[in-house]
């Protein structure tokens, strides 16, 4: 079986290279190692696997028409994982266009390889960012999400119709995947379990925005591979899966158990909020329970002590 997964050196990426190949699977990887952050991070979560014989390298956007048809020819594809993206709220508030060209315009190009390759099956990464702001948990997929409130999670929305689209004409099996607050080893720099990390470790103040009290689905992304492979190897028509904990964490909390963690007691500077963010996110994680067994492993204490132990062996 072999596999086109996009965005394969990145955060979540790399980790669903890393269990597809132990699963015995060819996996043909592709990323442009843009500069969103540091290209040499990236290049350290994919060097890890060039001795692999089951995987190949294509340095390429997902944009490039002539390298998707590249990969095409190199062999057929039993599917693709759509894991490449610009992404974060913040950032796609100043730069729109970039991430609706882009999220948009680069997976439109995805499903027309699908599409014209007749490859089977097609799994996209979206996010929970989709549900905007709400205040009744947990979202459930079939929840209306028409109000999103960044760039960024319009063009995550977009994606998943772009999906139906493609489902309904061609037959493509389509699995859409909402990850709710993926964290672990390798998460990027920007991301804040990774940030807080970094400024409590060094001493310097941690920005917090709001009061503190806003809260999570943090998931660990070991739990997120596990759902992705399922998607991958379960999918079956047109469906969208909330991959979360279905558990919630107060920020406050959560700087207090990185304390304990990291050792060390967190300098808090307090901001107004910011535009983009939501005061909740918390997963309904029925359905992918029955389609795709996933059954969340890691609580939030245990994937914390993993993620701090990676970041003191990795730090510079």
């Amino acid at each position: 079986m072999k596999v086109l997964l996009t965005g394969v050196a990145g955060f979540i990426g790399s980790h669903v290279a890393e269990r597809l190949l132990a699963d015995g699977w060819d996996v043909v990887g592709l990323d442009n190692f843009d500069d969103f952050y540091d290209p040499s991070i990236k290049r350290a979560n994919v060097d890890r696997f060039h001795s692999h014989q089951a995987f190949q390298l294509v340095e390429a956007d997902i944009r490039d028409r002539a390298a998707l048809d590249a990969i095409a020819r190199g062999g057929k594809l039993d599917g693709v994982v759509h894991l490449a993206a610009r992404a974060g709220v913040r950032p796609s508030l100043e730069r729109p266009r970039d991430y609706m060209d882009t999220n948009l315009a680069g997976t439109t190009e995805l499903l027309e390889l699908v599409q014209r390759s007749e490859i089977p099956k097609f799994v996209f990464g979206s996010s929970s960012s989709v549900y905007g702001e709400r205040e009744g948990s947990p979202f459930r997929e079939d929840d209306n999400v028409d109000f999103p409130v960044s760039p960024y999670a319009a063009t995550k929305k977009a994606g998943e119709l772009l999906c139906y689209t493609y489902h309904h004409n061609f037959a493509i099996a389509i699995s859409c995947l909402r990850f709710f607050t993926v964290y672990g080893p390798r998460q990027r720099p920007e991301m804040a379990i990774h940030k807080f990390t970094r400024l409590i470790d060094e001493g310097k103040p941690v920005t917090l925005y709001g009061d503190g009290t806003s809260r999570r689905d943090y998931t660990f992304v070991a739990d997120i591979v596990e759902g992705v492979v399922a998607a991958l190897e379960r999918a079956k028509g047109y469906k969208i899966y909330n991959l979360g904990n279905n558990r919630t964490v107060e920020l406050n909390e959560l700087i207090h158990l990185l304390e304990k963690n990291i050792g060390k007691k967190a300098k808090i500077e307090r901001l107004p909020p910011q535009p983009g963010d939501v005061p909740l996110t918390c997963a309904d994680i029925e359905q992918a329970r029955r389609d795709l067994g996933y059954n969340p492993a890691v609580p939030i204490e245990l994937g914390l002590e993993q993620f701090v132990e990676w970041f003191k062996k990795t730090r510079k």
